[in-house]
């Protein structure tokens, strides 16, 4: 990806040549945006795919102009190598040095949190894009904060529609993420009704390669619970599923349901043809004229369909170009802070709206089943059901 990914960059780059404006959404002047990820590091390919989907909304819903109300649009993207001291430092930069009108990001949500301050001390609009945890619209928001990405609950709550009762248990990531999302999944088993138990949750480092042990200790605490009996994996990067399912769950009656990941991974699981599990998104799903957009030129550039990150990069920018345009003429991050509460914004998963008490986008999900006949490379997933935000009541978290 990373030989694709540079022409476009470059070609957009000659495209913002214009003069950069030193205030906040001064007429005529440049608009400003900052673009945080983590290119980097560990969650390189996610980053990449955000870059590319936020790059790529911008010419859709410019038509090619990039500009706002006939203002040039220049994006000045950041590498904060998914470290929260780097994020923390470039947010500050981006706002106080480049003077930007708005900023996204980023890939961490270690880094994510660390930024949040930032955003408050600067009184400028940060739109996270795409950190899951659920202190950024929690415990840690502030009203300068506004999420296009899912939350580790809406993730949760999303698996939890698909699971009436049995026995479950978790293996995690032993870092903020996987275990805000175990968290997440416990409370939202209860806040749905399920009457699933969690029998055991297994946390494991992010860099492990042998998942024996941890993978022993969750079928010896499942094997004699109530069917049915699930593993659900939360994982971020490689995905252990493939060689949890070569210590063969089903001799105990137990069924893995790993959450959605980016296509390269997912292509590995053709093996497990009929296993089940919930996604943000993933291209064949959503039926619009952005995602019909998106899937056609993105196949034509890069030889292969959008990926969830690359859909989440156009949602936040989608979420941009909406805000500057409802308060073009915004003199400070108050101003475009209350054009955004209540926002709604079209995206490839279809229109999305930012809560007003959490500014967190409320979305649709996807319960989705791994295909048998796969008539190519990324023919992977077949929708079982599209699960509405309605039936994922998101707890509001936030002390506003």
């Amino acid at each position: 990806m990373k030989h694709l990914i540079k022409p476009l960059c470059g070609a957009l780059i000659a495209a913002f040549a214009a003069g950069a404006a030193p205030g906040a959404l001064a007429q005529g002047k440049d608009l400003k945006i900052a673009l945080i990820a983590g290119k980097t590091g560990p969650l390189e390919a996610y980053a990449k795919e955000t870059e590319t989907g936020f790059m790529m909304g911008l010419e859709y819903l410019t038509k090619g102009t990039m500009a706002i109300n006939g203002r040039k649009i220049k994006v000045i993207v950041k590498d904060d190598q998914s470290k929260p001291d780097l994020g923390r430092t470039l947010l500050a930069e981006a706002y106080g040095d480049d003077k930007v009108d708005i900023a996204v990001g980023t890939t961490s949500s270690g880094s994510a949190i660390a930024m949040l301050p930032v955003a408050k001390e600067y009184k400028k609009v940060l739109i996270v894009e795409p950190a899951v945890a659920d202190a950024i619209t929690g415990e840690k928001w502030n009203k300068y904060i506004f999420r296009t990405a899912r939350s580790s609950m809406q993730d949760a709550l999303a698996a939890a529609t698909t699971l009436k009762g049995g026995s479950v248990g978790f293996l995690a990531q032993d870092y903020a993420f996987g275990r805000d999302a175990v968290k997440a999944g416990k409370q939202a088993l209860a806040t749905t009704g399920s009457k699933a138990n969690v029998i055991h949750e297994e946390y494991a480092p992010a860099t492990t390669t042998d998942f024996t042990a941890s993978t022993q200790r969750l079928f010896d605490a499942l094997k004699n619970k109530p069917q049915p009996r699930v593993l659900a994996i939360v994982w971020a990067g490689p995905n252990p599923m493939n060689k949890i399912a070569d210590m063969k769950p089903e001799r105990f009656g137990i069924s893995l349901a790993p959450g959605g990941n980016i296509l390269p991974v997912m292509k590995t699981w053709k093996a497990y043809a009929g296993t089940e599990g919930t996604i943000y998104y993933y291209h064949g799903f959503p039926k619009n004229p952005m995602n019909d957009w998106l899937v056609r030129e993105h196949t034509k550039r890069y030889k292969m369909p959008p990926d969830m990150f690359t859909a989440g990069g156009m949602a936040a920018a989608s979420a941009v170009h909406a805000a500057l345009s409802k308060a073009p003429n915004a003199k400070n991050g108050d101003a475009l802070v209350a054009a955004m509460e209540g926002m709604a914004f079209e995206t490839p998963k279809g229109t999305m709206s930012f809560r007003k008490e959490d500014h967190q986008a409320i979305q649709p999900m996807y319960h989705f089943r791994i295909k048998k006949d796969q008539k190519h490379e990324w023919d992977l997933l077949e929708l079982v059901r599209e699960i509405p935000a309605s039936e994922m009541p998101l707890p509001i978290r936030n002390k506003r």
